[in-house]
């Protein structure tokens, strides 16, 4: 199933993403407590390109530490930047915030 570019953002954002300008719009992790991450993803400014096909949303969801369904369970809110936090923090793409448990 597709998802819509600017619901990706939109959703991205909301769930400790920031955005940065360049030939593509570049999203950057940044964890609740503690700064910015190496965890990043991107999405074309491409002519017309509105539908981000299953092909591109598993690269994305591959740069953000995921598999493709929990990306879209990210996209779609059921998962929560705790929840999100958390698969990063068990597979390792970042730290713990000094002085959290």
């Amino acid at each position: 199933m597709a998802l819509e570019q600017r619901d990706v953002e939109s959703s991205l954002t909301k769930k400790g993403f920031q955005k940065s300008e360049g030939d593509h719009s570049f999203f950057t992790y940044h964890l609740a407590v503690g700064g910015k991450t190496s965890v990043w993803t991107k999405t074309s400014h491409g002519k017309g390109k509105k539908t981000l096909g299953d092909s591109l949303t598993t690269q994305m969801a591959r740069q953000c530490g995921l598999t493709h369904s929990q990306f879209k369970l990210l996209i779609e809110c059921p998962m929560s930047r705790t929840d999100y936090e958390a698969i990063l923090l068990k597979a390792g793409r970042i730290t713990p915030a000094p002085g959290a448990q």
